[in-house]
């Protein structure tokens, strides 16, 4: 039986994804013309170009509404300048005991922080805009010295991806390409069995050694590939790199089968892949904005052309002359000349034919394409939330309530990029975090729980505020059965109700008091108001003895008659 070595073994995977994703690289290659030219690296020495690819757009609607829903989809999701997600325990009464909320609070803030510091949000956006151009985006997350995360964001067309039995991506292949120099920085290492300054070449290519030995070949490119894939033959009982859960090698296109660059691994699959829309075994997304809209988009730019050319003609029209002007040639652009044999009255320069051009519906047609766009992207729900009451901002209820039905549009693409994107990452930044050994050390309680990932962006928070509608209802209706008959609030549990329609607004929970402070908080209260209504009492009692003291017995009365019965003598008759 052959055997085979680990780099053809990756060669082979390789060759076999790009014949998996061939079907979508002619479609990715239009999307990019037609949305983000600069987007999408469809040839490999595709880096770094500056000429011009903005050609095939005569009208920006298309990109404009792109843009618009990855802005969108940034501020409302994922705004570096208000917090959108906070840890949280799958036990709900744990949740409310005071030390375990500090803790979780305390490490919310601190990932925040590590967000705000590394190039999260500059990844996040260029992200959004690929899932909903090409339908999917992919981005790799690996620890950093300095920053504890850093993002290297793919662009489509440099990788390929494949998923496990659940439909869950967890393998990815990329090319690439790092100049001599970059290599050398990165790959080759002191040798630590030599004397002090040498260094181990063992992993890289002799062309590569001589390039850089050479110095003059310290910026030639080299072809590289990567990918992480899971490893089969680790030893689990072993923690070092190579038996780790997923295998990760880099290597030169065109090196030796035996030598590797680098030959490591990961705990947890590093990359983020995400998806707008993914059939039941599909690996990349579809039924995306961009491609929803692309015949919309590539209508706008005939009719845009057609329009330009219409006015022309009818500006600048193509005119004939007697043919003793000059050698017959015939011109039908606009301001051509045509020579004819002419004769008569009519033998000057005259229109070669004549252009009546409808403007206005011209343009009533172009508007109603690109609304079409615009609605495709979203666009009209995001501009509404920001140019809606100007003075003063939409709360997430506020937005529910104007736009239910475009955010239940929005619904199941939340729900995906909340699931492959936003928690992936919370989870490889949360391990980051330990292994960095930055992570405050948790409450006694917290020892075997599970955490979880709560989202309360302003989109999010619109999705579950449209629940509390329902609520506001019953609530309604309760109070106005109360007034018939009050013994039915007791169905009404207050606290509850407190604790629900917070979360659904997504309260921040340090406005909320814990449970434990509560009951300390109510046992105190009843403790002063018995104290006060025995003080009442007291002053009562005081009040009417000195009230009967001060009475007159002499006169008969009942007082009299009850002092008589006390003291044995009864009064003159």
């Amino acid at each position: 039986m052959p055997t085979f070595s680990r780099r053809q073994h990756y060669l082979a995977r390789k060759g076999a994804l790009w014949t998996e994703r061939s079907s979508f690289f002619t479609h990715w290659q239009e999307l990019s013309r037609f949305y983000l030219p600069r987007s999408g690296r469809f040839i490999l020495t595709d880096r770094n170009k500056g000429d011009k690819r903005f050609n095939n757009i005569n009208d920006n609607a298309g990109t404009r509404a792109l843009r618009i829903l990855a802005a969108g989809l940034m501020a409302g999701m994922t705004s570096p300048a208000r917090p959108w997600f906070r840890l949280a325990t799958r036990d709900k009464l744990l949740m409310s005991y005071e030390p375990v909320k500090q803790w979780l609070d305390d490490v919310t803030e601190l990932m925040r922080d590590i967000f705000n510091q590394s190039n999260t949000y500059r990844a996040l956006h260029q992200q959004y805009e690929e899932i909903a151009c090409f339908g999917t985006g992919a981005d790799l997350l690996l620890e950093d010295f300095n920053d504890v995360i850093r993002h290297y964001p793919l662009t489509i067309g440099e990788y390929g991806l494949a998923s496990n039995d659940r439909e869950e991506v967890n393998t990815l292949v990329r090319e690439f390409e790092m100049t001599v120099s970059q290599i050398v920085q990165r790959y080759v290492k002191p040798d630590s069995t030599k004397k002090s300054g040498s260094a181990d070449w063992s992993n890289v290519s002799t062309t590569v050694k001589g390039l850089y030995e050479n110095g003059r070949g310290l910026d030639t490119k080299v072809p590289l590939i990567h990918i992480i894939e899971p490893r089969s033959d680790r030893d689990v009982n072993k923690q070092d790199s190579k038996n780790m859960a997923f295998a990760s090698c880099t290597f030169e296109s065109g090196g030796s089968d035996d030598k590797l660059l680098n030959d490591s691994g990961y705990r947890r699959f590093p990359v983020l892949a995400a998806r707008w829309h993914a059939l039941g075994g599909d690996v990349y997304g579809t039924s995306c904005p961009g491609m929803e809209a692309l015949g919309d988009v590539k209508q706008l730019q005939h009719g845009q052309l057609r329009k330009a050319q219409g006015i022309d003609y009818m500006v600048k029209p193509p005119v004939q002359a007697p043919s003793g002007t000059k050698s017959y040639e015939v011109d039908l652009l606009p301001g051509g000349l045509s020579v004819t044999n002419m004769a008569g009255p009519n033998s000057g320069l005259r229109t070669a034919f004549e252009v009546k051009l409808d403007l206005s519906g011209q343009l009533e047609d172009i508007r109603d394409v690109r609304e079409r766009i615009r609605s495709t992207f979203y666009a009209d729900l995001f501009l509404m939330i920001a140019m809606d009451d100007k003075n003063q901002p939409d709360t997430a209820r506020a937005i529910a309530e104007k736009h239910e039905e475009k955010l239940l549009m929005l619904g199941p693409v939340l729900e995906r990029l909340h699931n492959e994107l936003l928690k992936q990452k919370i989870d490889i930044t949360f391990d980051k975090m330990i292994e960095a050994g930055i992570v405050p050390p948790p409450p006694k309680e917290m020892h075997g729980q599970e955490l979880n990932v709560e989202f309360v962006s302003m989109l999010a928070q619109a999705q579950r505020a449209i629940g509390t509608q329902s609520i506001d209802r019953y609530v309604s209706s309760l109070g106005v059965v109360a007034g018939i008959r009050a013994d039915v609030l007791d169905k009404f549990d207050t606290d509850k109700w407190a604790d629900k329609y917070a979360d659904m607004l997504g309260i921040d929970p340090d406005l909320i008091v814990a449970n434990d402070k509560v009951a300390i908080i109510r046992e105190k209260r009843a403790e002063q108001q018995a104290a006060a209504a025995k003080m009442a009492a007291a002053a009562q009692m005081a009040e009417t003895a000195k009230a009967a003291s001060a009475a007159q017995t002499a006169q008969p009365s009942v007082l009299t008659d009850v002092m008589a019965g006390l003291t044995g003598y009864s009064g003159p008759g």
